[in-house]
């Protein structure tokens, strides 16, 4: 067969930014077509060219003779740019495996929704869609495919949280016109289809998200896909159905966004830029002592916690105030920054358990604490999914996570003053308010409680805040922050432009300070 004689059908949407990925290139699942992702294009043209790619007989491709792995593989590989991200829902996913462990080269990285390593259970490998329901569903088709069709349009959105509504958009989708021989064989492909060699064998990054009320794939494949190789990131959606980009795009293009994004902040720089502040740290954190103060009186005083974090602990000022709140406790202070660290034990004498770890990669047991308490060191953290999971991982039961973190607003008259200069990030950016309560709750967080209470610090001049930022240790570390020096033009504009927010002869510098309490069910 030659492959010119199939191409198939593409539809292009450009990025939005100028900042791009590699080209992200969908491939849809069985009885559908490209349309099946306009609830996601939008968001991934954020941050990449789109590339969707109809499935041979369905869509606008053309029937191929055979509807096998090797003649579909090929075609769609065909048909890629160099180098791409491959996207597959459901089947799409399933053919995405084989074509990035076939053409490794080709796809840089793959991410999958609602595929299994295997569609059809068998003996050895339990964790997928019975035979017995799987040759009913087959034989159904071939009897009658727009029942079919129908009864599958019920399957892909079966136990969703919003399921009716979702229902009414999938059926929606013009996707029956077309009906023809591919079809049939595409689910006797499925029936046959074992990705576990292929999936094991990946070599380039994956993420794969599962939903938890799938009628097709089951959610405990979570556990089989990561056994198969631990290398590929496998996770799943609370709530959602096997139709996931439509249940949650939001979420969904968010998981998609951290996994191929950069960290917005540099780790490494945030520790060395701790590190160095923490002989000084302590003596302008007049606002940090406050709010951390009020924090710890947020705090259950009925709670008989027997292992408590003071996670970002920073020079240790509230880790013996928590001793001294719960002294049966195992008190452990945790931080990123090694130099914050060695201050703390040199002032507390008392206090004998430090750690330097990464809040988003702690390394305590499963359920084997009872209080986080974090004051001023979340901000820190660019991936709020994979913080709430590890600490909703860590957490036992009944577990409580109580922090204070800085919202969007923080600094925004210094960031004001930078963009009427230039276009580099010069402040650090902080999570939205909406953002974060909805990760806490998608990890499973509930009596979510938030508290909102901006405070204004007053500086007499412009250096007396940067002076102050330096101390602290809160400086830049934004990648894609300016490097080397500022012109003296530049920093003169600059100066100007902050002068305008001065008030009563004082310069202000506003903090938007987050207060949010959860516990783990």
């Amino acid at each position: 067969m030659s492959e010119n004689n199939y191409l198939l059908a593409t539809q292009y949407y450009p990025c939005k930014q100028q900042i791009q990925l590699d080209d992200i290139v969908l491939l849809h699942g069985w009885g559908s077509n490209s349309q099946s992702w306009q609830p996601l294009i939008p968001a991934l043209q954020n941050i990449a060219n789109i590339i969707t790619i109809d499935l041979p007989g369905f869509g606008a491709s053309p029937e191929v003779p055979e509807f096998t792995v090797d003649v579909v593989v090929d075609l769609i590989a065909a048909q890629l740019p160099k180098k791409c991200v491959l996207i597959g829902w459901s089947l799409g996913g399933m053919l995405a495996v084989q074509i990035a462990a076939r053409y490794p080269q080709r796809v840089s990285r793959l991410i999958t929704l609602t595929a299994n390593a295997k569609f059809v259970a068998s003996r050895d490998y339990e964790t997928a869609m019975p035979l017995a329901v799987n040759r009913q569903f087959n034989k159904g088709f071939a009897a009658d495919p727009h029942a079919t069709l129908k009864l599958f349009a019920g399957l892909t959105v079966q136990g969703d949280i919003n399921e009716r509504s979702l229902l009414k958009q999938i059926r929606t989708l013009p996707v029956a016109e077309n009906i023809n021989a591919n079809w049939l064989q595409a689910l006797e492909l499925l029936t046959r289809s074992d990705n576990r060699e292929a999936f094991a064998n990946l070599v380039q990054p994956g993420l794969h998200l599962l939903a938890e009320k799938d009628s097709l794939v089951p959610v405990a494949a979570v556990k089989s896909l990561s056994e198969l190789n631990a290398r590929q990131q496998v996770q799943s959606i609370s709530g959602a159905s096997h139709a996931l980009h439509w249940s949650q795009p939001d979420l969904v293009a968010e998981h998609i966004k951290n996994f191929l994004l950069p960290p917005l902040l540099d780790k490494k720089q945030v520790a060395h830029s701790f590190s160095r502040a923490a002989v000084t740290y302590d003596s302008v954190a007049g606002l940090q002592r406050t709010v951390g103060d009020s924090l710890l009186k947020k705090i259950n005083q009925n709670s008989q916690a027997e292992v408590v974090i003071d996670l970002g602990c920073g020079t240790g000022y509230f880790t013996p105030q928590l001793q001294s709140q719960f002294p049966q406790a195992l008190i452990v202070g945790v931080d990123l920054a090694e130099g914050m660290l060695h201050f703390a034990r040199e002032q507390h004498d008392g206090q004998k358990n430090w750690l330097c770890s990464d809040a988003e990669k702690l390394p305590f047991a499963d359920q084997s604490v009872d209080l986080i308490y974090s004051n001023f060191a979340l901000q820190w953290c660019s991936n709020l999914l994979r913080l709430f999971a590890e600490l909703k991982r860590i957490l036992k039961p009944g577990g409580e996570l109580i922090f204070t973190t800085l919202g969007p607003a923080t600094l925004h008259e210094l960031k004001s003053a930078w963009q009427q200069v230039d276009d580099r990030i010069h402040v650090n950016q902080f999570h939205e308010r909406d953002e974060l309560l909805k990760d806490l709750q998608q990890q499973g967080f509930a009596q979510v409680e938030f508290e909102h209470n901006p405070a204004v610090m007053e500086f007499e001049s412009l250096s007396d805040l940067t002076r102050s930022l330096k101390a602290l240790g809160a400086q830049n570390v934004n990648r894609g922050r300016a490097t080397g020096l500022t012109g003296r033009k530049t920093v003169q504009a600059f100066k100007q432009a902050y002068e305008n927010f001065r008030r009563n002869n004082l310069l202000p510098a506003t903090y938007d300070v987050f207060y949010v309490k959860a516990k783990k069910l």
